[in-house]
């Protein structure tokens, strides 16, 4: 709860990461926890690259846990308009509104963001990028470090914080939380960043500190 209420100060938090690193469940989770302690929310869906995972997807239940949700494609949740929400600004003119903006899974993702970077930089903001060990572009602290740096020259923004999401889905074991605790550890080391939590699948979640135990929302698309 301190973790999210911490967040809620920013303001404005950006989600970025790898394809498959849970980074649409994590931001969905955050807008969602966000919501439950009573700051008024949106989750901005930028992911205008990949096709799967996408948080308009949950509109309803967004809704009606009090979470806007500021997305493309706002008549068919299962067409891709390559074009941003015109709300987005929203996002930057509400000094009410905390916001969480799912960004794309990827340099070419994130390029989205450089359109907005001197909004983002000029106001209190975080962006977080989420780290699976078990993907193999990722699987690496150089590999880890290296893509988000790309993510960074690409969108004009810093990364301020790691989160470790490291899942196998449904398959995910003690061996993998372990595993990714070691590499967000290296990961930090190289890059200078603080490790922000630990996302787990609520049960999975021990009770510690520096977890942020997850419900799972997002389902795939033969789901």
């Amino acid at each position: 709860m301190e973790l999210v209420r911490t967040l809620a100060g920013k303001r404005r938090i950006i989600i970025t990461g790898h394809y498959g690193s849970g980074k649409t469940e994590f931001a969905v989770n955050l807008a969602l926890a966000l919501a439950g302690i009573g700051c008024k929310t949106a989750l901005a869906d930028l992911d205008i690259v990949n096709p799967y995972f996408r948080s308009r997807e949950r509109r309803d239940m967004l809704e009606r846990r009090n979470v806007r949700l500021i997305a493309t494609s706002q008549a068919c949740t299962d067409a891709d308009v390559p074009a941003l929400p015109a709300d987005i600004f929203t996002t930057f003119e509400d000094p009410d509104l905390v916001s969480v903006y799912d960004v794309g899974g990827d340099p070419a993702g994130a390029r989205v963001l450089a359109r907005f970077a001197p909004q983002i930089n000029a106001l209190d903001h975080e962006m977080l990028c989420v780290v699976n060990a078990n993907r193999p572009q990722t699987a690496t602290a150089q590999a880890a470090s290296a893509y988000l740096r790309a993510i960074e020259t690409v969108s004009g923004v810093a990364v301020t914080a790691l989160v470790d999401n490291t899942h196998l889905c449904g398959e995910t074991g003690e061996r993998d939380l372990q595993k990714g605790r070691e590499l967000i550890r290296q990961v930090s080391e190289l890059t200078g960043l603080p490790v922000l939590c630990h996302a787990v699948e609520r049960r999975m979640a021990d009770g510690s500190a520096d977890q942020f135990p997850m419900d799972i929302y997002m389902k795939k698309p033969w789901e």
